[in-house]
């Protein structure tokens, strides 16, 4: 089946209520720190074919503020037998809205975990503990940016409470998650695509 990649948004309207999950043993999530940009191109470049990354990309995306990094980047490692802490082999961030009427939201923002670490059980530990921190932060609701051909990173979002948002326009938000819902029978989708529906008659 050719999927058109497009892009969405999803938004958790509350941070109350978040599930709770913990890393297994042999992992150990930790914050930013200084030189990690290589980590966070390494990780991307491997887990997501749809873009570019190098190093002016993790600087467009986050400055260079360290104090900003320090408190909501966050690194997944991978622990060897004596407890040592291995090279980061995911990545997330509890940043903020980019646009200016967002800025009080949070954002999930780059969730990435190498393809090797993959269906380990570490998406919904990471995905957690991103939205704890963005709560912590200050932050009452929070959205994510995804694509129609990231089924399972979009079936994580809805366990979690996010559920699908406008983004563009319209007809593009109705196309998108006609093609989410072709693959991904979800109460939420069905709840948005209808009242899309509804909207336009």
């Amino acid at each position: 089946m050719n999927r058109e990649y497009i892009s969405v948004s999803m938004i958790r309207p509350t941070l109350d209520g978040l599930p709770s999950f913990d890393l297994p043993r042999s992992y150990r999530l930790r914050g930013y720190r200084p030189g990690d940009e290589a980590a966070w191109v390494a990780i991307h470049v491997d887990a997501d074919p749809y873009h570019h990354f190098d190093a002016a990309v993790f600087a467009k995306e986050f400055s260079t503020d360290q104090t900003l990094l320090t408190e909501r980047q966050m690194y997944l490692c991978p622990l060897g037998e004596d407890g040592s802490e291995g090279p980061p082999i995911g990545t997330a961030t509890a940043w903020f809205g980019v646009e200016e009427a967002r800025r009080s939201e949070g954002l999930v923002h780059w969730v990435a975990i190498h393809p090797a670490y993959q269906g380990k059980g570490l998406a919904k530990p990471l995905l957690a503990a991103t939205c704890r921190r963005l709560r912590a932060l200050g932050h009452q609701r929070a959205y994510l940016n995804t694509s129609t051909v990231r089924i399972p990173a979009i079936n994580l979002y809805l366990s979690f409470g996010f559920i699908p948002a406008m983004r563009r326009d319209k007809a593009t938000t109705q196309r998108a998650w006609e093609q989410v819902a072709a693959q991904l029978d979800h109460p939420a989708i069905a709840q948005f695509l209808t009242a899309l529906h509804t909207q336009a008659s």
